[in-house]
């Protein structure tokens, strides 16, 4: 049994003083609070849960800045992709596992405690099946037993360029299965993530434009605790593509033709008309939303405002983790929404008018339906996944209750996060990962040669 105490924590009902935590085997097993710290007690100041990150690609944080100078055309989301596609051709599991490794430790020391890998890398640079099929997802694995974050593996399914069946591209080589062989792939990297203490299977149909009608249901009946993981209309281009394949909306397609429910998560979902954010709301399921990528890329705007007076679920992701901090995802999710409206405190809950609180605990939530998480929050059964925050950092001092998450999330940043315990083990002393100096020389040394 494990016990940590703090002067405030935030509990399900709102915030509590002197909250005690007994832990046992990674779990909460019971909570004081207006209790005394005890000897032999770990102790924090702000205690508030860990977040899930919805969507990840890790290897791409290898290339976080490499692609901010403009070609001879117009740079778009497209041109971007070219770009990472020459980037992941040099790439060997062991790279993999190193990139995956360095973003998995930042994301722990901004305050995400588990991350859904959308894995698609799975073959060889030329396209070849390892001799291991599932070797790049028990990188993946690898990578989180390194650092101690929780893993929702999603492996991707990925068997055409485009809609209606265009031939794949050169650079997607790496991604392609039939469903035989991934159903085998997902067998594999069941296995892969065995031996974690809480890790979870979940599958990934890249998008309508990656997978066939009938491979969708093939794939779809693969899925785990994991849920259902789909990319739809991040841009124009591909909503414009599906109507002119289908004569719908990717969203719309998804919500007449499969049937949404909560086992579904849609990343992005950028390019959305009223009529499908209502009807994406009530379906139950999330809304995996990454506003630092989708800035990054000019994708485009969420409706937020609509999707959360509709009651969806939502969730925040990394993406391309060209920035690894949640409290940055929620302010631009947050910023994105004034600039378009040309308002303030726009998502702001009527019940609860504190912007900080209202997006972190829409965060907390839908990330923990999203990841497959049965229980989350600092509750009694729930995973110890616990971020405590520094209250003499500037954004932080003399705040309490919700203003301290206004403040983390609208002032700060991760130099706010002190330390954070993942199933009740310390991962983050002083805002530094347990093994962040191992990690980073990896990772400096694999990007040198990457980019030599």
């Amino acid at each position: 049994m494990t016990n940590l105490w703090f002067e405030t924590a935030l509990l399900p009902n709102g915030w509590a003083p002197g909250v005690r935590l007994a832990i046992e085997d990674g779990v909460i097993a019971a909570i004081e609070t207006g209790a005394a710290a005890q000897p032999g007690d770990g102790r924090g100041a702000i205690a508030v849960p860990g977040l899930g990150n919805i969507h990840s690609h890790g290897f791409q944080r290898g290339m976080a800045g490499l692609t901010e100078y403009r070609g001879s055309g117009e740079d778009d989301f497209w041109s971007w992709r070219e770009l990472m596609y020459r980037f992941l051709d040099r790439l060997t599991p062991e790279d993999v596992e190193a990139i995956t490794a360095q973003a998995y430790a930042e994301m722990l020391q901004g305050g995400f405690t588990r991350v859904g890998e959308f894995h698609y890398l799975h073959h060889d640079a030329a396209g070849r099946p390892y001799a291991r099929l599932g070797e790049m997802a028990a990188r993946i694995a690898a990578a989180a037993a390194a650092t101690g974050i929780g893993l929702t593996l999603l492996p991707v399914y990925y068997a055409q360029g485009g809609f209606g069946g265009a031939a794949p591209a050169p650079g997607q080589r790496r991604f392609l299965n039939d469903p035989d062989r991934f159903a085998r792939l997902m067998e594999e990297s069941g296995e892969a993530i065995a031996a974690l203490p809480d890790a979870r299977l979940g599958v990934a149909p890249h998008s309508l434009r990656a997978v066939t009608p009938e491979d969708l249901r093939t794939v779809a009946a693969l899925a785990g605790p994991g849920g259902l993981h789909i990319h739809a209309a991040e841009q124009t281009k591909e909503v414009d593509d599906c109507l002119a394949w289908s004569g719908k909306r990717p969203v719309q397609w998804l919500l007449d033709e499969v049937g949404l429910d909560d086992r579904w998560r849609l990343i992005h979902a950028t390019h959305v008309t009223p009529d499908e954010t209502r009807r994406l709301a009530e379906t139950g399921a999330v809304a995996g939303l990454c506003p630092i990528t989708e800035a990054n890329l000019g994708d485009g705007v969420f409706p937020a405002r609509a999707y959360l007076a509709a009651e969806g679920a939502m969730a925040i992701g990394t993406d391309s983790n060209v920035l690894i901090d949640p409290a940055q995802e929620l302010r631009m999710l947050e910023y994105g929404q004034r600039l378009t409206r040309r308002a303030r405190n726009v998502l702001a809950a009527p019940d609860r008018p504190s912007t900080g609180a209202t997006l972190f605990g829409a965060a907390l939530a839908g990330g923990a339906q999203a990841l497959g998480e049965p229980v989350t929050g600092l509750v009694v059964g729930a995973s110890a996944d616990i971020v405590s925050l520094d209250p003499e950092h500037p954004a932080l001092v003399g705040r309490s209750d919700d203003a301290l998450l206004d403040g983390w999330i609208f002032a700060g940043d991760s130099r706010c996060v002190e330390s954070v315990w993942r199933r009740g083990e310390p991962v983050v002393e002083r805002g530094r990962h347990r093994d962040a100096a191992e990690i980073g020389a990896a990772f400096a040394a694999t990007v040198r040669r990457l980019v030599a």
